[in-house]
């Protein structure tokens, strides 16, 4: 007996794994604003550290404060990175498995629907922690003339 899965199974497979496929496409791109933000604060931090040696006093405070709020949101960044690529990382998994249970004739429903849930659920926490770091990015902007 062929117990091989027919075209038209792996056809379906492939039908169902295309949304995931899609979804890490965005995250991919996701993942890429995340990294060029945290390289911006790292600049910028690193520009700032060459600078508080010669600081005076004034200016030294307000080089330690928006030191601060940058290693506020590289924190927050990392979280984001770390969250997101889990998540894509859970996708891929996810794709993994339906390809399985279409091979080995399982029946992985439960098994994909949780990957799912946990993908979605890092994403989320990831793009909060994205919009936190924007709100501290916002929070530092000195708007008044001088």
């Amino acid at each position: 007996m062929d117990d091989s899965l027919p075209i038209s199974g792996v056809v379906h497979v492939i039908q169902l794994a295309v949304a995931p496929v899609f979804l890490l496409t965005g995250v991919g791109a996701i993942l890429s604003v995340l990294t060029n933000r945290l390289g911006r604060v790292i600049d910028r931090f690193r520009a700032l550290h060459v600078e508080q040696p010669k600081a005076q006093d004034s200016a030294l405070s307000a080089i330690k404060a928006e030191m601060a709020v940058l290693a506020q949101r590289a924190r927050m960044i990392h979280w984001a990175i770390g969250l997101c690529t889990s998540g894509a990382l859970l996708i891929c998994v996810l794709i993994a498995t339906l390809f399985l249970g279409s091979i080995v004739h399982t029946n992985l429903s439960i098994l994909v629907s949780l990957l799912f849930i946990l993908a979605m659920l890092a994403l989320t926490v990831g793009l909060l922690c994205f919009l936190r770091e924007i709100s501290l990015a916002r929070s530092t902007i000195d708007v008044t003339p001088r």
